[in-house]
């Protein structure tokens, strides 16, 4: 029990000594690397970095060639640098357990992973290091991820439309989505906020913030209300799987915009900025405002301005 305890405690590098196969494997191992990055399920660690230490160990197959001191032929440290960057920066996620699976899958995604194992500790929520700790083989590596970390999915990309509040009241709002209920292509609903909003006392930033996407959030129910093709979805993982369905799409922005490691000014008088910002987030092949003419956001994809007509998908 005693030796259980402290390999418990002790570096990754010991811990795979502990398991070694009847074939022993070199490994590679990244000690003690920091990074400051945004992290954490709790309020206070939202808007804020901290300190997160990566230790990793990557158990490797052997070589059957000549290496020749050429570093193309091995497993070098920059993949496993590459993996906790590309990840950390990739999206602002809440636990430490979803990036170091994320992190996991990427070094095994290398030919020559094949055991990995991922320490991450949060060094500044506490007196002590805060972490977790996995272990994962090839053999749970899933291959479906393998793809599409290779890029091999093809990608859907949706039509992002805004509707002003015009546009949500106006008569041809069931013709709309009808008209775009018959497409094959994916749609995603994006909404302002409703024309009677909340006005608070507190005028701290952060306050107003949170009110005005939680108002653009009840438009976006509003809408729902008004047509059941629509449907509120508020996740990454729900704006996947609708694309992939060909859904129709309304955003409640919430989650996605706090979460993102660059996320958006969230201006009220003008919530179609975040419909540009949507479409680039989601790779959107076009933008279409009906009902507001918006001003230039991003110069590198320009807006189809819609008029408030029966016919014009």
């Amino acid at each position: 029990m005693t030796n259980e305890i402290k390999l418990a405690f002790s570096h990754p590098v010991e811990r795979s000594r502990s398991n070694f196969s009847a074939t022993e494997l070199d490994r590679i191992s990244l000690r003690d690397h920091i990074v400051e990055v945004e992290i954490g399920a709790f309020q206070s660690e939202r808007g804020t970095t901290q300190r997160i230490c990566f230790n990793v160990v990557v158990e490797v197959k052997p070589v059957h060639q000549v290496i020749d001191d050429d570093v193309d032929k091995i497993l070098s440290y920059d993949k496993v640098t590459e993996a906790i960057s590309d990840e950390v920066f990739a999206e602002r996620v809440n636990l430490l357990e979803t990036l170091a699976e994320r992190i996991a899958d990427r070094v095994l995604n290398e030919p020559q992973a094949h055991r990995v194992f991922v320490r991450i500790e949060k060094l500044d929520r506490g007196p002590g290091a805060l972490g977790v700790e996995i272990v994962r083989t090839e053999k749970d590596y899933n291959s479906t991820t393998r793809s599409a970390l290779n890029g091999d999915e093809i990608s859907i990309r949706p039509h992002v439309i805004y509707l002003s509040n015009a546009a949500i009241n106006s008569i041809h709002l069931d013709t709309w989505i009808n008209q775009l209920s018959v497409k094959t292509q994916p749609v995603v609903l994006c909404v302002g906020v409703p024309e009677k909003s909340f006005e608070a006392k507190n005028q701290k930033p952060a306050i107003l913030r949170r009110l005005d996407l939680l108002s653009i959030e009840q438009n976006a129910w509003i809408l729902a209300g008004k047509n059941s093709k629509c449907v509120v979805v508020s996740t990454k993982t729900e704006l996947d799987y609708a694309i992939k369905q060909g859904q129709i799409s309304v955003w409640a922005p919430s989650k996605i915009i706090l979460d993102a490691n660059d996320p958006p000014e969230v201006d009220a008088n003008h919530t179609y900025q975040l419909a540009y910002w949507l479409m680039n987030y989601l790779n959107g092949e076009k933008l279409s405002v009906i009902g507001v003419e918006p001003v230039l956001y991003n110069k590198d994809r320009l807006a189809v301005i819609l008029p408030l007509k029966e016919n014009i998908f």
